[in-house]
């Protein structure tokens, strides 16, 4: 099912993002987990490409297990970094094939340059180049990224709204949000974008705090900011795991209630792999609707 018709119901759409395991354990270890969630009824899931090559192909391998062992409908993310145009089209040709219908397109983070592979020149050189050839040569429905405190390379948020409006004129037919912390960010964006012309569904990514460190390492990659009124809780239990846990949960769960009181396409959680965060907070969105 195409992904862009799943928007088009009257309620809010929930969906989970994992990424390819380092390990066969690990990747056993996923299918567990996103069995576990399964019980949660998402209307999709989607699986992340990295930049790793070696895991990369575990991304078609993911998506088609979990489309035709688990039943659930299954999104691919599709970077173009570090790859020739001939070898992205053998990837999208493989997910179809395997009966995928949805595919993300990124760009991707640009590699060290001693892991480079793939001349530069030979790449697509930007998701809205990607998108546009998807568009032009298969059936997939494609998905797109936006970013609600601007991507960190865009000068300005004029820039980085051209950016995503170029994506939608490209072949997007919805977006999701980098995760966030602050639901007054999503808003402000989702408003600016409607002024400059973008009318897809642009769907709000939260990823609930479960590590200390790790939230403040993705941040500062990212170019996110975490609110004071949650550092001022995180700060004195950062080395409780449980503690933190507890406090990330609780934040995510104000946010996701607010988001969708205020009639949000949907929410797509980033799982990181795990599923009790995910598995709280979108029982106690259950409970609530």
């Amino acid at each position: 099912m195409r992904i862009a018709h799943i928007y088009e119901r009257q309620r809010p759409v929930f969906s989970f993002e994992f990424f390819p395991p380092h390990t066969e354990r690990g990747v056993r270890t996923l299918m567990r987990t996103v069995s576990e969630l399964r019980e949660l009824a998402p209307d999709f899931v989607s699986v992340t490409y990295v930049q790793d090559l070696a895991r990369r192909p575990l991304t078609v391998e993911l998506v088609s297990r979990i489309k035709r062992e688990l039943d659930l409908e299954a999104m691919a993310h599709l970077t173009c970094v570090n790859a020739t145009r001939e070898q992205v089209h053998g990837v999208l040709a493989t997910l179809e094939q395997n009966g995928i219908d949805n595919v993300l397109a990124l760009r991707g983070d640009i590699p060290d340059a001693e892991t480079i592979v793939a001349p530069r020149e030979s790449w697509f050189q930007s998701s809205t180049e990607l998108a546009s050839y998807i568009r032009e040569h298969f059936r997939f429905c494609i998905g797109g990224a936006a970013h609600p405190e601007t991507h960190p390379e865009s000068p300005d948020e004029e820039t980085d709204l051209a950016y995503a409006r170029a994506k939608v004129e490209a072949g997007c037919e919805f977006l999701i949000t980098q995760f966030f912390f602050t639901n007054a960010d999503y808003f402000g964006f989702v408003e600016r974008a409607r002024a400059a012309g973008i009318d897809v569904p642009i769907v709000p990514g939260i990823m609930p705090v479960t590590s200390y460190k790790g939230i403040v390492r993705m941040t500062s990659l990212n170019g996110q900011s975490i609110p004071p009124a949650l550092l001022e809780q995180l700060d004195p239990v950062q080395e409780d795991s449980v503690a933190v846990a507890e406090i990330g949960v609780a934040w995510a769960k104000r946010q996701c209630l607010e988001l969708v009181q205020q009639g949000v396409p949907g929410i797509h959680f980033y799982t990181l792999n795990r599923s009790p965060a995910t598995r709280q907070i979108l029982s106690y969105l259950r409970e609530q609707l």
